[in-house]
């Protein structure tokens, strides 16, 4: 069987977006990372003065956006590349708060399928397998403990220069896993057919050849 479609999925912190990272230069696939359209739509909103509450505000405003993913796995909203502002902590809070409502995350699902036509892709975010690609041919369901995300984070967050405690770190992941698991529409869950992975207290490269020898036998 071709391995055309991956999904990784997990809660934040889990490496998801890492891991796929590495995974899709290795296999020479497309890297699409959902949460990264989640947040460039918060982002893209907030700067708009857009209420992030007010469910029929932000649904009106998904019409007037244009989000493209390039190869290179940088984000541009109406032309604007967003890469690096979405990467900042608040864009994880705002990506929790608009994936609440329906409307955004059908236009996300509609702009990662429309990405990986005609592609081998790896999708990693918290519903890849379960909504974006539930016909993926490899499913991967990423999970660590709460601490061992928030270590990861802060250390991600501190070596870019921002000013964060760790303990503010721990509440912000704590804070989204209740929101994600909690949600109405999509909420997080292990999709059908996924290999759990515990990623605490293992290296990157010991989880990417795991996920390599997964993918190796579904050949």
């Amino acid at each position: 069987m071709e391995v055309t479609k991956i999904t990784i999925d997990g809660p934040a912190g889990a490496g998801k977006s890492t891991i796929a990272e590495l995974l899709a230069e290795k296999l020479g696939f497309l890297h699409l990372d959902s949460g990264a359209v989640y947040r460039a739509i918060g982002v893209a909103a907030k700067k708009k003065g857009i209420d992030l509450d007010n469910e029929e505000a932000v649904s009106s405003f998904l019409k007037s956006l244009s989000i493209e993913i390039k190869n290179s796995g940088r984000v541009f909203v109406n032309g604007v590349d967003l890469t690096e502002e979405i990467r900042k902590p608040e864009g994880g809070i705002l990506a929790s708060k608009i994936a609440r409502f329906p409307e955004v995350r059908r236009k996300v699902i509609e702009v990662l399928r429309k990405a990986a036509e005609g592609r081998q892709v790896i999708t990693d975010g918290r519903d890849a397998g379960t909504n974006i690609f539930p016909d993926a041919d490899v499913k991967i369901f990423l999970t660590a403990s709460s601490e061992e995300r928030a270590r990861r984070r802060y250390r991600e967050l501190k070596e870019k220069g921002y000013n964060v405690s760790f303990d503010q770190v721990l509440e912000e992941v704590k804070e989204r896993d209740y929101q994600d698991r909690n949600r109405k529409v999509a909420p997080l869950t292990v999709p059908e057919g996924a290999c759990i992975i515990d990623t605490t207290g293992k290296t990157i490269k010991e989880v990417v050849r795991e996920i390599e020898n997964l993918i190796l036998h579904s050949r």
